[in-house]
């Protein structure tokens, strides 16, 4: 897609603190880069803040440009702020969203709150890691904290994040576990920290330590996770709260738990994007989301009626069919409204006998699941970023048993989630069940729609998981991801079955044979709505001017799936090289080279085993530092085998290294 239209001509003309330093409690000083308007201290503003470990100075400094100096020229304060230990912040970070994270965040909005430019008010902004802490640190309820925009992030830690799925493991702890750890280990920019520089990098390195131990450490919904998770008391967070999100995202669930459960003023925002911001994201249509942001600061930080909290609840986008392909740059469809959730539109009851979904209900076959661990390789990602190949391919190629109607007379559009309900026996006491719903069109391809995997032992309870007795059988709900899709006319609806749903979830222990009785699939009817048609459109996607950049050599992407038929595993690989890039206002080449590799025997699932590893490097003149990591996990009969390296180099000569390995027992899982 092309860029987006770039706005320059602001209200208020805009002025940039390159860094500050921002003093914690305990003396510890985080480093933020604030834009706002000239007059700000004769007029001031609201502060809206970003706060993440992903380095300001390069990590997401595109998208920095084109967001917080637009809010700063419609009179706001646009603060990004690095984390303790991350990026040129001082101090060590020692997991995700812990408590002394919050802690930190709180003293950052005080800190704003007493700068003479800041009207007082501050909202908070962020996607995923920033969209987890808004919503965190809103429930700790810190007085100048007004409002929140919150995208692709989570009210529930174990439920909907990269660890689990329906209590099975995600591949996503490993991918993101290893994306996570490269990052923690960057050094600070010597520009803004001097000659510390070098002795913040190594209390990183000796001190950030391997986070995901800890993630395969605990495998049940405990303490860890209900830490941070806002489910766990939703009236904690008394503010108002805009939720956006994407049908290709990971974080789409939580939004309508929220929509559901949050007592305040809240919004919801979906579209058929990925893990993007709105105005940037594919697949489109991107919106203007600064825009309807602005409408949002307007309304809950400066007390300007806008009217946004009379429009409907949610908005979301209703998808028409499309071919499948590993990535759409955009999405046919419309938005449509609605005033609540849990809505009561309606459901259509499907009942599946052999290689058939049929609302007639006279049949009561039993059907038997067992596919090969190599299942699941069309599949998109749990999370999809939306611009490379990483969305699912035709699904009739997945080996995978199958249900489908006939051609459908008429359109249907649902809209929320469809859920599997079956009468359940495993051979096994530990066994995975997968549900992938797709629409089959004549002659061009079954294209996914939605997916949802559930853990047996972990049917009744995430907290406290009971293995399945071999020959009894058990009710399972396997609720798959909400969605927005039309099934048009003459398409079919399929569903397909497995046991396996490689390489997105780990495999159980051992090979299971599933038995299922009295199965059906219930999907959410929406019927067309008159008002659909008279919701205003969002205005264009704009921004603020662009990261000047310099290309200094060419990266790609690689999506690739072999088999070795010598050993018969399964090699599947993931790589990105984002090429040799110079920022223009720093001077500083940033270069990353990251693989995911995932491989499996069809018959073995004690063979699965993935790696994860980056490097990134950073210089500038004289200067060059550079990390080097690699995370492989082995997922044993028994335990789970992690296995880590840390290297660190400066100008080309090794300066740190650090290994681990653990084997944790699995629990269940």
């Amino acid at each position: 897609m092309p860029p987006i239209p770039v706005r320059t001509d602001f209200p208020r003309k805009v002025r940039e603190i390159e860094n500050t330093w921002i003093p914690m409690p305990d003396g510890t000083r985080l480093a933020a880069r604030i834009w706002l308007p000239e007059d700000a201290e004769a007029d001031p503003v609201p502060a809206i803040l970003e706060y993440l470990p992903y380095r300001k100075r390069d990590g997401t400094v595109e998208r920095d440009h084109l967001t917080h100096p637009y809010f700063a020229g419609h009179g706001y304060a646009g603060v990004r702020v690095d984390m303790r230990g991350t990026g040129d912040s001082e101090g060590v970070c020692k997991g995700e969203y812990l408590l002394q994270e919050q802690d930190d965040g709180i003293a950052v909005i005080e800190w704003l709150t007493k700068q003479p430019w800041c009207s007082g008010a501050v909202g908070m902004i962020g996607i995923s890691w920033g969209g987890f802490n808004g919503l965190q640190i809103a429930a700790r309820q810190p007085d100048a904290l007004k409002a929140v925009i919150t995208l692709c992030s989570t009210d529930d830690r174990y439920a909907d994040d990269i660890h689990f799925m329906g209590g099975a493991i995600l591949t996503d702890k490993l991918g993101w576990g290893g994306t996570a750890f490269a990052i923690a280990h960057t050094p600070p920019d010597p520009a803004i920290v001097g000659e510390a520089w070098r002795r913040i990098w190594m209390e990183r390195l000796e001190g950030n330590g391997l986070w995901m131990l800890d993630w395969f450490r605990h495998q049940r919904r405990d303490d860890f996770y209900r830490h941070g998770s806002i489910c766990e008391n939703y009236a904690d967070v008394k503010i108002p709260v805009y939720a956006v999100g994407g049908w290709v995202d990971g974080y789409t669930n939580p939004i309508f738990r929220m929509m559901e459960h949050l007592p305040g003023p809240k919004k919801a925002l979906i579209g058929p994007w990925g893990h993007k911001y709105p105005h940037f994201a594919e697949p489109g249509p991107r919106i203007g989301f600064l825009q309807e942001s602005l409408r949002w600061w307007d309304q809950h930080l400066k007390g300007i009626e806008t009217g946004i909290m009379e429009e409907p609840m949610i908005r979301a986008f209703v998808q028409d069919p499309a071919a499948p392909a590993p990535h759409h740059a955009e999405r046919a469809g419309r938005w449509v409204a609605e005033r609540s959730w849990k809505t009561e539109d309606g459901s259509m009851i499907l009942h599946l006998s052999p290689g058939r979904l049929s609302e007639a209900t006279d049949k009561a076959d039993r059907i038997t699941v067992a596919s090969p661990q190599t299942a699941g390789r069309y599949a998109q990602a749990w999370c999809s970023y939306g611009l490379g190949p990483d969305q699912a391919l035709d699904q009739r190629r997945e080996e995978m048993i199958e249900f489908v109607t006939d051609p459908l007379e008429e359109d249907l559009d649902i809209l929320g989630f469809p859920m599997l309900e079956a009468e359940v026996t495993s051979d096994r006491p530990v066994a995975n069940l997968i549900a992938v719903l797709s629409a089959e069109t004549p002659g061009k391809g079954a294209t996914l729609v939605s997916f949802g995997v559930q853990n047996l032992t972990h049917r009744t309870s995430h907290a406290n998981p009971e293995p399945m007795v071999p020959g009894k059988s058990a009710t399972v709900h396997v609720q798959l991801n909400v969605i927005g899709q039309r099934f048009a006319k003459g398409q079919r609806i399929r569903l397909a079955l497995s046991t396996a749903y490689w390489p997105m979830v780990w495999p159980s222990p051992e090979t299971a044979t599933l038995t299922l009785a009295n199965a059906r699939l219930t999907l959410p009817v929406r019927p067309r709505k008159p008002e659909d048609d008279t919701l205003p459109d969002f205005l264009p996607a704009e921004g603020a001017p662009p990261l000047e950049i310099e290309e200094l050599s060419t990266g790609h992407l690689v999506r690739s799936v072999t088999e070795d038929l010598v050993t018969g595993k399964e090699v599947y690989l993931r790589s990105a090289d984002t090429g040799r890039v110079r920022h223009r206002h720093t001077g500083m080449i940033v270069h990353y080279l990251d693989e995911d590799r995932f491989e499996i025997h069809p018959c073995d699932p004690a063979s699965a085993r993935g790696t994860a590893a980056w490097r990134k490097s950073y210089e500038r003149g004289d200067w060059q530092a550079e990390v080097e990591t690699e995370v492989t996990v082995e997922a044993l009969k028994d335990v789970w085998r992690v296995t880590a390296h840390l290297i660190a180099r400066e100008g080309g000569t090794e300066i740190f290294r650090r290994d681990w390995s653990e084997d944790v027992p699995r629990d269940l899982v």
